[in-house]
């Protein structure tokens, strides 16, 4: 690439960065790492008044496991 090629698509690299001494990164290195130790979860728009932050959705979740755990405990005692 040329200088009058980046001038004409308007570039705003400036002229001391040295590309050249970029060569060798890999694209997405670390990304499996990342991902890894990362667990997003998407809510719906109407939610986000109920749940407006991590600690209110995992709350509410703690509430909802342990009920749905007392819930299969009882039918196992029922069942017997």
């Amino acid at each position: 690439m040329n200088k009058e090629s980046a001038v004409k698509r308007g570039d705003e690299m400036r002229k001391e960065y040295d590309l050249s001494k970029l060569a060798g990164g890999v694209r997405g290195k670390y990304c499996r790492r990342v991902a890894a130790g990362t667990n997003l979860v998407l809510i719906e728009p109407d939610l986000v008044n109920m749940f407006p932050d991590s600690e209110a959705v995992n709350r509410a979740l703690r509430v909802l496991a342990d009920t749905a755990q007392t819930a299969n405990a009882s039918k196992r005692r029922r069942s017997r």
